[in-house]
């Protein structure tokens, strides 16, 4: 089963399957010129233009009735300094050769998402993240862009070279121009140990502020209608090597994380009243673990039960209360949640529309299965993270709107100015983009 969207009969879905869209047509690039005339041809028949990755986005931030530019040929690495100790891409490369590539190269990105079937620029442009108590975003990691914008011209951007641009098309949701190169920091691959158990809600809640100090990467998963969690600490260790091996991490990652979970959901959704019985047992199928491996290995797991997600950013100092006031809707609702809900971390960075922007911050994700009703649940939990001053992921399910944003983003103004500048007829407009930025 391919992880990215598909395409039928000139419908596109995305991975989750609640966005469709039926483009005017397609165009798949070999390269940067390519692109920019198929950017400069699209404005002259009055048609929008949208860049798609694999769909990941549960969003609509990808649909377009216009021309959706499908990046599969603008591929592979461009140029490795080793002086800069950076690396620079297509942006249509997964991140999975990314990290493969890298890793043959002895390089490493220092933090990354815990999945990497996406572009690089799809999961940069929406601010895909991992856990870090001091390394942010994978667009935290970005050391230059290169973009196509409206006027077909292609843009470079730095710290030192268009330094405006930079801080906004880092995460740029698509609405400056078409990504079509990204250069990224990079270390020497190192090794990390994780260390993975159960551990109780009460416990994890309380102790979160040590947990977070202690560990490089911590996140936790917290089973609902059960007082269970299952956490994960990640750092930097001196080695050796060692792996979870083959068949244990088969049995772990792929049949129960993933097969069993997945017979769980099926289960759920023919019978909902048995799903606070199946929660505790998934909450205690699977043992604490340790294991030492590069960080690619550690950081990603692999997702083959589909879902749809919503998740928030809040202030790392309110994190604990808010996920406090979520269980006890969740206790109180009559709601049956089947999928744990992820905790993280993020430090605050400089980019304009990162839901890490001037603060700390942490992450809550709420799931539920393809194919489940999640408006309810999502609703009540949306209701408590914008009471926080939650910022929402932009990928992921959310009803907020420019005037929400305007709130919640100091430098707001700043990012729908830029666009203004970049691009004044809109041509990289769709209608997500028009509830979020203002028309």
């Amino acid at each position: 089963m391919s992880t990215a969207a598909s395409a039928k009969n000139g419908t596109w879905r995305n991975w989750g399957g609640n966005v469709a869209a039926r483009p005017a047509r397609e165009v798949t690039p070999a390269s940067v010129d390519e692109l920019a005339a198929a950017v400069r041809k699209a404005a002259e028949d009055g048609l929008k233009v949208k860049a798609v990755g694999t769909g990941h986005s549960f969003t609509s931030i990808a649909a377009t009735d216009g021309v959706l530019i499908r990046p599969e040929l603008l591929t592979g690495i461009r140029n490795i300094d080793r002086d800069a100790m950076t690396v620079t891409v297509e942006a249509g490369t997964p991140l999975k050769r990314l990290n493969v590539a890298l890793a043959r190269e002895g390089l490493s990105l220092t933090n990354m998402g815990d999945i990497m079937e996406q572009t690089v620029s799809g999961a940069t442009s929406t601010g895909t993240h991992g856990t870090g108590r001091e390394s942010g975003s994978i667009a935290a990691q970005i050391k230059g862009l290169e973009l196509v914008t409206a006027d077909g011209s292609v843009l470079s951007c730095s710290e030192k070279e268009n330094p405006e641009v930079f801080a906004a098309a880092r995460i740029g949701l698509g609405a400056l121009g078409v990504v079509t190169a990204i250069t990224f920091a990079v270390e020497p691959v190192f090794l990390l140990t994780a260390r993975e158990e159960p551990m109780s809600f009460d416990k994890v809640t309380s102790a979160f502020d040590e947990l977070w100090a202690e560990n490089e990467h911590f996140e936790f998963y917290w089973f609902p209608h059960t007082g269970s969690t299952n956490t994960k600490r990640n750092n930097r260790s001196a080695g050796p090597e060692k792996p979870v091996p083959q068949l244990q991490g088969w049995f772990e990652d792929e049949f129960l994380s993933n097969g069993v979970f997945q017979v769980a959901q099926w289960v759920g959704r023919a019978a909902p009243g048995t799903i606070p019985s199946i929660a505790r047992i998934s909450s205690k199928a699977l043992s604490a673990r340790t294991y030492t491996d590069i960080p690619y290995k550690v950081f990603t797991s692999p997702r083959r039960v589909r879902f749809v997600e919503m998740e928030y950013a809040v202030p790392r100092e309110a994190v604990i209360e808010t996920l406090h006031e979520l269980k006890a809707m969740v206790d109180r609702s009559g709601l049956r949640v089947s999928f744990p809900v992820e905790v993280r971390t993020a430090p605050a960075d400089d980019i304009t529309l990162s839901t890490a922007s001037g603060r700390d911050s942490a992450y809550i994700a709420v799931h539920m299965v393809k194919g489940t009703p999640y408006q309810a649940y999502f609703t009540a939990a949306e209701r408590i993270f914008t009471a926080h001053e939650g910022r929402p992921h932009w990928g992921k399910v959310h009803t907020r709107d420019a005037e929400y944003f305007a709130g919640v983003y100091p430098r707001f103004g700043e990012f729908t100015a830029l666009r203004d500048r970049l691009d004044p007829d809109r041509l990289f407009q769709n209608d997500y983009l028009r509830r979020v930025l203002g028309a």
